[in-house]
């Protein structure tokens, strides 16, 4: 029972996917983190099926662009592009990290959220436009889908926190850190095996660019903000897909330009 109220927990929060609802306590608590990249395998079958349905009706490239642009977005219910758009405008301040933080509280939208969200989908949208959705390409991107909730799990479980309040604050002090460190370290390896074995040099990139990011991640979180919080978790978790789709189509050009 306390497997599916911790799988529960992870899905009431991390997506908008109708659960069951337990309430939270230390016990669902401990190992939710560890639960978050099945919301990821989620986000790869709805691709899967959706890239199945547009070949067997023949439908339009951008029909199924945007479709492949929206999945994600409609699982997370965008839990994940609203911190994105409070750290862009918290990073566009240029403030001190006390000012950023209290940019991230701010529930009003700045220009710099808005200017910032418009080129993520403008970006995203081209590039599942333009990316060859074979086989490989949706086994990596599926696998990348849980890779990065793996790494940002491992991120809130590792890195400093900003603040001793907030929803990233309260999964971290709820769970078991050091187990759970280790068992988002494990599954980020054998992700990042399985990515470079089914996608050979295109999931190896893919493999480096998250890296890169969660490099960049816990670098600007602990300089411009004093520690990570649940927003600038979710501006690395776009950052990310983004960056991991973005290293696949560039390889996917370059190999048909040889």
């Amino acid at each position: 029972m306390i497997i599916f109220e911790t799988i529960a927990v992870a899905f009431a929060m991390f997506s908008a996917i109708p659960c069951p609802q337990p309430v939270w306590n230390r016990e669902n608590m401990r190992y939710s983190l560890c639960a978050f990249p099945l919301v990821g395998a989620v986000c790869a079958v709805c691709i899967w099926i959706w890239i199945l349905v547009m070949n067997l009706t023949g439908s339009p490239q951008l029909l199924r662009a945007a479709g492949l642009c929206l999945i994600p977005v409609l699982v997370t219910g965008g839990i994940h592009l609203d911190g994105y758009a409070d750290t862009s405008d918290a990073l566009a301040s240029f403030a001190p990290p006390e000012r950023k933080r209290e940019i991230l509280q701010d529930s009003h939208c700045g220009a710099f959220a808005v200017i910032r969200l418009c080129g993520w989908f403008i970006a995203y949208f081209a590039l599942c436009g333009s990316a060859e959705w074979n086989t490989r390409t949706i086994w990596c991107m599926g696998l990348g889908f849980m890779l990065e909730r793996c790494l940002s799990g491992f991120a809130v479980a590792a890195f400093p926190m900003a603040k001793n309040t907030g929803l990233a604050h309260t999964f971290a002090e709820a769970a078991d850190k050091k187990r759970v460190r280790l068992i988002l370290a494990a599954a980020s390896i054998i992700l990042m095996a399985a990515m470079a074995l089914v996608g050979k040099i295109a999931g190896g990139v893919m493999v480096v660019t998250a890296g890169v990011i969660l490099w960049q991640y816990y670098q600007v979180a602990k300089k411009q903000f004093g520690g990570i919080t649940g927003d600038l978790a979710g501006w690395f978790l776009q950052r990310t897909e983004l960056g991991m789709l973005a290293a696949l189509t560039a390889v996917q050009m370059l190999e048909g330009m040889v």
